[in-house]
């Protein structure tokens, strides 16, 4: 019998499979499908301090071997996640969840934190200082090591850190991080990307640009998690075209503790289940008994 489960940041996963981060929701909705209690966690939806609509329509456009999405953080407001979207999720979902908090400002994420931080149901305060489809917000923190440090030490544990590829040097900003307290890093989120409409001649996308996700992302997550964890001692929470167990298996044997999926779920809402049914399958296959003993095992020879 081989042994899924991990520890992140302290708290027990029976298993390392995370739907990311905007591909989930808030949960109920797949709950819907499949009983999502199967999964080690999952991270909902970005919230911010207001309500916000997101970016104007179009905000998806298709690429080869994954999407841009320029959703804008679309949420309803964090008063409005504990007050309405927690208690349904409750009812579906008997584990920690993960809140991924987003901002415009030092205070809003400190504000929004610490709301979430008082939910018993709220067992990682994943904070995205990365997203790169709205202006004046997290990507303009998770650019700068001192200004990632600066959100790293205002908010509450455990926090893990969501970090940006688009980048100079992952590796500073994930040590930056770790020297300002962040109990786990979290990587990599979307790049920035483009397409353009022939006949109109003009972007696809309203808001002109977007993160890139899905499997054509996959050797660059693999090399950032890689390099992280080259520079850090704090888990590592490895995301990008993350399709299959073996994908999952790739990343925590370049470094991560557990393994988010995003895009997946848009393609096949049954992507996490199916991964985690064929996790114990594959881990046979390579002779794997337990999940803790490979992570980072690809820097060991």
């Amino acid at each position: 019998m081989v042994k899924t489960n991990v520890t992140l940041c302290s708290l027990p996963l029976d298993n390392p499979i995370i739907p990311a981060s905007g591909t989930f929701g808030y949960g109920y909705e797949f709950a819907e499908l499949y009983d999502i209690n199967c999964l080690g966690t999952f991270s909902f939806k970005g919230t911010t301090r207001e309500p916000r609509l997101g970016n104007p329509q179009p905000r998806i456009a298709e690429m080869q071997s994954g999407m841009l999405n320029a959703v804008g953080l679309q949420n309803p407001g964090v008063d409005a996640v504990i007050a309405e979207e927690l208690p349904k999720l409750a009812r579906v979902f008997h584990k920690p969840v993960m809140a991924n908090v987003s901002g415009f400002s030092l205070d809003e994420y400190v504000e929004v934190c610490q709301k979430l931080d008082a939910c018993p149901q709220v067992g990682w305060l994943e904070v995205n200082i990365s997203c790169p489809n709205v202006h004046g917000g997290g990507m303009s923190f998770g650019t700068d090591p001192k200004a990632a440090a600066s959100v790293t030490r205002a908010v509450k544990k455990p926090v893990i850190v969501k970090l940006s590829p688009n980048v100079t040097s992952i590796a500073n900003i994930a040590k930056a991080c770790e020297d300002a307290g962040a109990d786990g890093i979290s990587l990599i989120n979307t790049v920035m990307g483009m397409r353009l409409d022939l006949k109109a001649r003009k972007p696809l996308l309203a808001n002109s640009t977007g993160g890139m996700s899905g499997p054509a992302l996959f050797p660059l997550a693999v090399r950032m998690v890689w390099q992280v964890y080259e520079a850090v001692r704090i888990p590592i929470v490895g995301l990008g075209g993350v399709m299959s167990a073996e994908d999952v298996i790739e990343l925590m044997l370049a470094g991560a503790t557990a393994v988010e999926v995003g895009a997946a779920n848009l393609v096949d809402p049954f992507a996490c289940r199916r991964i985690v049914e064929d996790l114990p399958r594959v881990m046979q296959k390579y002779n794997i008994n337990d999940l803790n003993d490979i992570i980072g095992g690809a820097h060991h020879g």
